[in-house]
């Protein structure tokens, strides 16, 4: 049985929306991708990582450290706050996760293991989160940094607004 959700999905090129799929196999390739990504890699997907990455892609929304250490007590893996952020480290240093600053909370990556600038368009109402790719080094701030000498290793883009499912429920 397939559970059918709308969150926020990728199509074929990469852009990301808020719309219906098939939620459980959206979760079962991603953990796929993380695993064999792992293996290649010669990196340690552990229980607690694992579960963590699970559980970020089962919401598709953020979600904050202690509401993860919360789900992971209740899954078995202990109460205290490193278990939560070890495993976080690791999967925001890896690509399988990223921090939404606003939020002081973390969301699965919809692109895992393509090197990426991703821009966050984030539900004010459910938390919902979309990703999609953005080149900012190619837009205006990249003009304005190649101005002044200054190489851009890095950007965090977040929008903030209302996803479909609340807009029609409003």
């Amino acid at each position: 049985m397939t559970s059918e959700t709308t969150h926020a999905t990728s199509d074929d090129t990469g852009l990301v929306g808020f719309q219906k799929h098939d939620h459980t196999n959206c979760v079962e390739s991603s953990l796929a991708i993380a695993e064999t990504r792992c293996k290649a890699e010669g990196l340690r997907l552990t229980p607690v990582r694992r579960k963590v990455l699970e559980m970020l892609l089962q919401e598709h929304r953020a979600l904050g450290a202690y509401a993860i250490l919360d789900r992971l007590r209740d899954a078995g893996f202990g109460s205290q706050p490193p278990v939560a952020y070890r495993a976080l480290d690791f999967l925001v240093e890896n690509g399988f996760v990223h921090k939404i600053e606003r939020l002081n909370a973390f969301v699965a990556c919809s692109h895992p293991g393509a090197s990426h600038s991703p821009a966050f368009m984030i539900c004010r109402k459910c938390d919902a989160v979309a990703e999609a790719h953005s080149t900012p080094a190619k837009g205006a701030l990249g003009a304005a940094a190649r101005a002044v000498g200054f190489e851009i290793e890095r950007t965090v883009v977040e929008a903030e607004g209302v996803c479909p499912d609340c807009t029609e429920k409003a």
